[in-house]
């Protein structure tokens, strides 16, 4: 089962994720949560595998809610969000969010996230991802907020690899331009992911549009 922490502040919208995850049997939903300081109590007391958790929220937002979550290594954590709050998105993603869903995403799909996420491939919705990495890189120009010297680590395979996720790709599509085994591609993520001392695919494919690799 993937025990799942729901945190939403609109009450009906609450209601209707508690309804699609329950619909699931590998599903189960532990805790409700209105406000990111909630959000943050309950994950400790219930260390849920996955917490499903909305930007915008009273008391504590998102993101700064997802940064306790994922500082004391109590959960990971899945955004909802929508697209008119892309900086908050990759503010929780930079904060260690495994993953990002849309708020109009069909029942079928938030389903698929949650076991994505809690498989921990948290690259979900390639297409989305390559979305969203666009509104990022059609921002002004800034200075990076990551050292560009954190890609010394890394082989020459693996900086291609990173230049893939930064481009919102697959496994199996990295595996294809790549011509290389899903496998392989999947044990050249967890090494990169590991030098570079990031929890998800996801703040790789950030960090990746960040220093342009």
């Amino acid at each position: 089962m993937i025990r799942v922490l729901v945190a939403e502040d609109q009450s009906a919208v609450r209601a209707g994720l508690v309804l699609i995850l329950r619909s699931a049997p590998d599903i189960e939903v532990v805790g409700q949560a209105e406000n990111g300081e909630r959000a943050v109590a309950l994950a400790r007391e219930l260390r849920p595998d996955l917490v499903l958790m909305d930007v915008q929220m009273p008391r504590l937002d998102g993101v700064s809610a997802t940064r306790q979550v994922v500082a004391e290594e109590l959960s990971d954590v899945l955004v909802l969000t929508t697209f008119d709050l892309d900086e908050y998105v990759f503010g929780a993603l930079r904060a260690g969010a495994s993953g990002f869903l849309l708020k109009n995403t069909e029942a079928k799909d938030l389903l698929e996230a949650v076991r994505t996420v809690a498989r921990g491939e948290g690259l979900i919705a390639p297409a989305v991802t390559r979305r969203l990495i666009a509104e990022f890189a059609a921002k002004p120009v800034r200075e990076p907020t990551a050292d560009p010297s954190v890609l010394d680590a890394l082989t020459r395979r693996e900086r291609e690899v990173l230049s893939c996720l930064g481009e919102g790709l697959s496994n199996a599509e990295i595996a294809a331009r790549l011509d290389m085994a899903e496998a392989t591609v999947k044990t050249h993520v967890s090494r990169l992911l590991g030098k570079l001392e990031l929890r998800s695919r996801v703040q790789a494919a950030v960090l990746a549009q960040e220093l342009g690799v």
